[in-house]
């Protein structure tokens, strides 16, 4: 993610900002990717705090306007769940806003949300023909590390999840392309196997012994479409954590150009390659304050494969090129 620059001052902006230091409230557009101090705010900034701009006075921003569905507010912590689930949902529709999803450039559809508040019964995540549904209770972090924990997962955030979800809409709207099933399903697998099917074998019996070799996580091992899913959403870690490397001004030996940009990168092998050692070394920093790793993750030669695959499918389907 960038840093960006204040529209009425010194000093930088934040992507959740909402003011500047001395108090100047700006919001962002995501359009100009840029922030502005002027109005129209979207119609969400006071209630859950989006710092987007909208198209006019007293309506959503692009990103709140994508919501079909906002959580029952009359259930404990809905609206700061919420206004979580909205700010995670805002960093991945810009992130994948750099390769023109969902832009106005963007001739199809936008993913339509549900984000939904739990109550006695947990909500059940997913995407489903364009709508993705998501948990705001995700962002609660008691239970984040109880399911992580029982699940076994080595990563789990509300980011982690929009990125999953997103993902599966993704493929989609790519699978509408004549061009995209054949190489899939080479790469992937065929993905008209038994969705529920396999995933009640996945949680029966585990993985296979040999998933490292093969997926980045256990749950890829799952299905095709969760392969998808896991791999889609790994690009934009690591494409993000270079982004955001080289937005801080940081150094690396592996990056060469000082203006390189981790999203206008061809070649999907460098990218994946310099976004996993810059994780390497960010793992190595997180270790000093006792924290867990932010990249808990090793790429094998084959999901670098599938990594690419994705890269090249995320770069330029967007715009049908």
């Amino acid at each position: 993610m960038r840093i960006f620059a204040n529209p009425v001052g010194a000093g930088s902006l934040w992507f959740d900002n909402l003011a500047t230091a001395d108090g100047m409230p700006v919001a962002y557009d995501p359009q100009a990717r840029t922030f502005l101090p002027t109005p129209p705010f979207c119609a969400n900034r006071q209630r859950i705090g989006c710092n987007w701009i909208a198209p006019g006075e007293g309506e959503f921003c692009r990103s709140c306007a994508m919501t079909a569905l906002a959580p029952d507010t009359s259930i404990a912590n809905a609206i700061p769940n919420w206004a979580q689930t909205e700010a995670a949902k805002r960093w991945v529709l810009d992130n994948l806003g750099r390769w023109h999803w969902f832009r106005p450039e963007d001739a199809g559809a936008p993913p339509v949300f549900h984000l939904l508040a739990e109550g006695p019964t947990p909500v059940l995540m997913g995407h489903v023909e364009g709508v993705v549904t998501i948990s705001v209770a995700e962002v609660d972090p008691v239970l984040v590390a109880t399911r992580r924990e029982a699940l076994e997962e080595p990563y789990r955030t509300m980011i982690g999840h929009m990125r999953h979800e997103i993902a599966h809409m993704l493929w989609w709207r790519l699978s509408l392309r004549e061009d995209f099933i054949d190489a899939f399903r080479a790469m992937f697998g065929d993905e008209r196997a038994d969705y529920q099917a396999a995933l009640q074998q996945h949680y029966q019996n585990g993985p296979p012994a040999e998933w490292r070799q093969h997926y980045l996580t256990s749950y890829a091992s799952s299905h095709p479409h969760e392969d998808w899913a896991e791999t889609a959403a790994h690009l934009l870690h690591l494409t993000d954590i270079a982004d955001s490397f080289m937005a801080a001004d940081l150094l690396s030996p592996q990056i060469q150009n000082a203006g390189w940009d981790p999203y206008s990168e061809p070649d999907a092998e460098r990218l994946i390659h310099i976004a996993a050692t810059l994780s390497v070394g960010v793992n190595h920093i997180n270790r000093s304050m006792g924290l867990s790793d932010i990249y808990p993750f090793v790429l094998s030669t084959h999901a670098r494969q599938k990594l690419g695959f994705v890269h090249d499918w995320l770069r330029r389907g967007a715009l049908g090129l």
